[in-house]
């Protein structure tokens, strides 16, 4: 089962910010998942929020800012000082370092509230640049932008992520329009929608699992990933659950 830092190690760390991800690996993750948005400039910017306003000592629209004006803000500030500022990352500077280690990125395009323009045509432009293509996956609410990014580029993984309310028959929906995963999450994913996309070859990356026992559940259904906030945890939970397994699976 995968471990997938959600926004990078974001129980810990600021989301969103190099130090989150550097911090994510360093726990020993599989994969991080982050957030793309373009700013008012065009560039693609990591960043959850279409406001800066949560997670920033800013205010307003992500749209309304050039990428200048947006990395004077700080991306550490809920944290009450803890942290030394973090600007906001570009998704560039993430590839660039994401091509430097082992890892593999959940790229969530935000376009069910803003639809930016090319947004997908330019993310796809960075992951080639840097040559990521065999180690990222698209995921996204807007399902068109799964469908546009996979038109462009139709090598790459997109996992349809649902709202929490989920989606009945997502496996036959996932293989229909091409999406390898289904992200769903683990309020409403159930043992009969487990089977179902088992049945239909599609994979399963579940958000965002932080307790022990949804982490259980969710090992037992053996599904492809977890997300989640607290990777080290998350990680030494898997590693002992391997080793158990292999103690049960030895012969006497």
């Amino acid at each position: 089962m995968n471990v997938v830092a959600h926004r990078g190690y974001s129980g810990v760390y600021p989301e969103n910010t190099m130090l989150a991800f550097r911090k994510a690996v360093e726990a020993g993750s599989d994969g991080i998942e982050l957030d793309v948005q373009l700013t008012k400039d065009g560039t693609v910017v990591v960043i959850h929020d279409e406001k800066v306003d949560r997670t920033t000592d800013g205010s307003g629209a992500v749209r309304d800012y050039s990428f200048a004006e947006l990395r004077k803000l700080d991306a550490a500030k809920t944290w009450n000082g803890k942290y030394p500022k973090e600007a906001i990352p570009s998704f560039e500077e993430y590839c660039e370092w994401a091509a430097t280690v082992n890892i593999t990125t959940n790229i969530e395009l935000k376009t069910g509230l803003v639809y930016y323009e090319d947004i997908e045509q330019k993310t796809i432009d960075i992951i080639n640049k840097y040559k990521l293509e065999k180690k990222v996956l698209f995921s996204s609410f807007n399902h068109s932008s799964l469908i546009t990014a996979k038109k462009i580029a139709p090598s790459i993984p997109a996992g349809a992520l649902v709202e929490e309310a989920g989606l009945v028959n997502a496996g036959f929906y996932c293989k229909k329009y091409g999406f390898e995963f289904y992200h769903p999450s683990y309020k409403n994913l159930n043992d009969e929608a487990a089977a179902e996309l088992k049945r239909h070859g599609i994979g399963i990356n579940v958000w965002t699992v932080n307790s022990m026992a949804e982490l259980e559940k969710m090992y037992a259904w053996d599904i492809f990933g977890v997300i989640t906030n607290y990777p080290a945890v998350c990680r030494a939970y898997c590693n002992g659950m391997l080793k158990r397994d292999a103690e049960i699976a030895r012969p006497v």
